[in-house]
């Protein structure tokens, strides 16, 4: 069974691999000191990975103002919850507002429009 996170923790766990991913591939452009086009390219690519991980640390701290907090069931602290279904960020505890998928065993597909 995978380990299962909040969404919020899973997009910011994201957004940090992208940033050491970014400064490997512009380290990586040192092995190319002798052709400054390939070595400008990794740094190149290096330095937008790193923003691309910037956008992504603004967009989901955006979401996380609007998001519901809630308090948990089983560890009493205060959460947020994203969309139908979400897990508490402390204790992985399955959350949700939606009174018909209470009981109901964990699935993210409840989340989207159209459950498969």
């Amino acid at each position: 069974m995978a380990k299962r996170s909040s969404k919020i923790n899973r997009i910011r766990t994201f957004a940090l691999s992208l940033v050491f991913i970014g400064i490997i591939v512009m380290y990586g452009g040192i092995f190319f000191r002798g052709s400054p086009i390939v070595m400008s390219i990794f740094m190149i690519l290096g330095v937008l990975l790193v923003l691309a991980s910037t956008a992504i640390y603004f967009w989901i701290g955006m979401i996380s103002t609007k998001t519901v907090q809630v308090t948990c069931p089983n560890c009493q602290k205060v959460t947020k919850i994203l969309g139908r279904v979400d897990m508490c960020m402390y204790c992985n505890e399955p959350l949700t507002l939606d009174k018909n998928l209470e009981g109901k065993e964990f699935k993210a597909s409840y989340n989207r429009k159209r459950i498969d």
